[in-house]
């Protein structure tokens, strides 16, 4: 299982939410092009950058930090955020993503979003699909919408779609562990590479999406806060 660093951007810097919910902002102390370098020196392999303003509704702003990471470390990135027109996935690809994860833009526009998928293929874009409730939300976690997430992530998975990444909203940065249910409930699909993202807390959560057969898991908060070091985690690449 893929073992993904994330780091969360606004204005520039290294922030955490709790419930996707911008008041609830956290600004860590720290570069994030440092706290890149750090994951890497540790052995990790991965990281899931996002820009927070471009995923609130505005265009993503923080390509040039995409690039300065890309350049300066030999992580593999997946970026998100406000990928809402071909010129910014390109932009995202150019400035050395080596994947991107698009929400929004599935929901508001699948036929565009089919075309990023027929043009760069299913281990270049990956599919966002996070919830609360069940409900798939938009725009920063902002907007709900009236699909339910396992048949979202399987009518996508039947026309070519195989990385998902989903995050049940309720979890995300409150350090109470992962959806785990929801999760063994997705794998059900057939050919979906599924990455878990929020709730974790201790390396036991990172050992019972493995063994459920998750993809790859995202941890952000919980290194932030100490509960996991990048240490432990590089031993797990």
């Amino acid at each position: 299982m893929r073992i993904i660093f994330a780091i969360d951007i606004i204005d520039g810097k290294c922030v955490r939410l709790e419930k996707g919910d911008l008041s609830t902002k956290k600004v860590y102390n720290g570069d994030p092009l440092d706290l890149a370098k750090q994951a890497a020196d540790n052995g990790l392999k991965h990281l899931h950058l996002v820009d927070l303003e471009g995923a609130a509704g505005l265009k993503p702003v923080s390509f040039r930090l995409l690039e300065k990471i890309a350049t300066r470390t030999f992580l593999a990135v997946d970026f998100g955020g406000g990928l809402r027109s071909t010129g910014d996935v390109i932009r995202a690809f150019d400035s050395g993503a080596d994947q991107v994860t698009c929400g929004s833009i599935a929901i508001t526009n699948p036929e565009l979003f089919l075309t990023w998928l027929g043009k760069w293929g299913p281990e270049k874009i990956i599919l966002g699909a996070d919830c609360r409730d069940r409900k798939v939300v938009t725009h920063g976690w902002t907007l709900s919408s009236s699909g339910d997430i396992k048949e979202f992530a399987e009518g996508y998975v039947k026309k070519g779609i195989s990385h998902i990444t989903c995050t049940d909203v309720e979890k995300d940065g409150m350090l109470r562990g992962p959806a785990l249910e929801l999760y063994m409930e997705l794998q059900e699909i057939s050919g979906i590479k599924l990455i878990a993202s929020g709730g974790i807390s201790a390396l036991k959560h990172i050992e019972e999406l493995a063994l459920s057969g998750c993809d790859g898991a995202i941890i952000g908060k919980a290194i932030y806060e100490g509960r996991i070091s990048l240490n432990e985690l590089g031993r797990l690449c």
